[in-house]
């Protein structure tokens, strides 16, 4: 018997599940890792929505009857493995915040087109209430999106322009190499110096 779409709208809510899973221990990492202030606060606030949106889930496998279980979602898997890698490369200060936005926005981007695929099947189904409750969290996922993109364009990436300037000022100003004597002009610098003592007066 093949499967239907129900089915697979169940499938993706599985997904999801275990994508929500896997934020709740990758957000706290790149907030640690923030330098800015008002980033940091961000992650920390979207780790919260995050408890939120998998009690939603919850509540939609019951509107589903089904019981709340996970499916291994290598999507998410990849963007986090990515993110973690970041964390590990040299970047500091606003450049290394410039690429934790980056790093969460590939997070809200996957999850508002997966939300967004489970509230149309959902409304295809006729399946109203599953569709109202996944919407609140596809709210919460695409404000997240726009507040990370403001605090990117706000200050973030704007000074990480500015740290890789003053490293362009630091080379511009490192002093230039002093030409070498060769040592045949100093020979002949040396020995016009012997003749001009031996001239008599």
């Amino acid at each position: 018997m093949s499967e239907t779409l129900h089915d697979a709208l169940i499938d993706e809510i599985k997904d999801l599940y275990h994508a929500e899973k896997q934020l709740t221990k990758a957000l706290p990492k790149l907030a640690k890792s923030a330098t800015n202030q008002d980033l940091r606060a961000a992650l920390d606030s979207h780790l919260a929505e995050t408890h939120g949106q998998i009690e939603r889930l919850e509540r939609v496998f019951e509107l589903l009857d089904e019981k709340p279980s996970g499916k291994h979602c290598a999507g998410m898997a990849g963007i986090i493995e990515e993110g973690s890698n970041v964390l590990e490369e040299d970047f500091e200060g606003a450049v290394l915040d410039a690429c934790i936005i980056a790093s969460g926005q590939r997070a809200e981007h996957y999850e508002i087109a997966a939300y967004g695929t489970c509230i149309a099947w959902a409304q295809a189904l006729g399946l109203t209430e599953v569709a109202q409750v996944l919407g609140e969290t596809l709210a919460e996922e695409k404000a997240a999106d726009q507040k990370l993109s403001a605090l990117a364009e706000g200050d973030i990436n704007e000074a990480a322009t500015a740290d890789d300037s003053s490293d362009e000022e630091d080379e511009d100003e490192a002093p230039a190499p002093q030409p070498s004597v060769s040592a045949s002009a100093k020979s002949a610098k040396t020995a016009k110096s012997a003749t001009t003592r031996r001239r008599p007066n």
